[in-house]
């Protein structure tokens, strides 16, 4: 199974770029993980509903027509980590690739909702896209070692 993560926006602040990249690299240990950084929309004289459809235009363009898409949204599933763990095997059991989408400052587009399959709240907070991009990278290591039944996971 391949895991990606499509993101808008490249982290600004050194410190948590580095954290990001440290989980991200964690989690590759588990599974094959492509990051993809897409440009943000300047979004100057723009709506924030036209500015969402022009970062789910970038977003969808490097979505495969094969992976189940998991759009991560506020108003989503909520799972614990050894649910997210169990929910992550089991797509590996099926041999699918996994593609999880992390929107702009003013959220995700409805292209890119429609094609979710399946919709993921990393908190019952609105994220930075930066903060959220950290926390599934921990989750996605964190279930890595779950899956192993290795001790990070207390």
């Amino acid at each position: 199974m391949r895991v990606s993560v499509v993101v808008i926006g490249r982290p600004r602040h050194a410190g948590l770029a580095d954290a990001i990249r440290d989980y991200e690299s964690r989690a590759a240990r588990y599974w094959p993980l492509d990051v993809f950084e897409v440009k943000e929309e300047p979004g100057r004289g723009l709506s924030s509903d036209q500015v969402r459809d022009k970062e789910a235009e970038r977003l969808s363009e490097r979505l495969t027509g094969d992976a189940v898409v998991v759009a991560c949204d506020p108003g989503g599933v909520v799972m614990d980590s050894e649910m997210f763990a169990s929910w992550l095997q089991e797509q590996r059991d099926r041999a699918r690739s996994v593609s999880f989408v992390i929107g702009g400052a003013h959220g995700l587009g409805p292209a890119v909702l429609q094609r979710a399959n399946r919709r993921l709240s990393l908190a019952p907070w609105t994220l930075p896209h930066e903060l959220a991009r950290l926390v599934l990278g921990e989750q996605l290591y964190r279930a890595g070692t779950i899956m192993r039944g290795e001790p990070y996971h207390k």
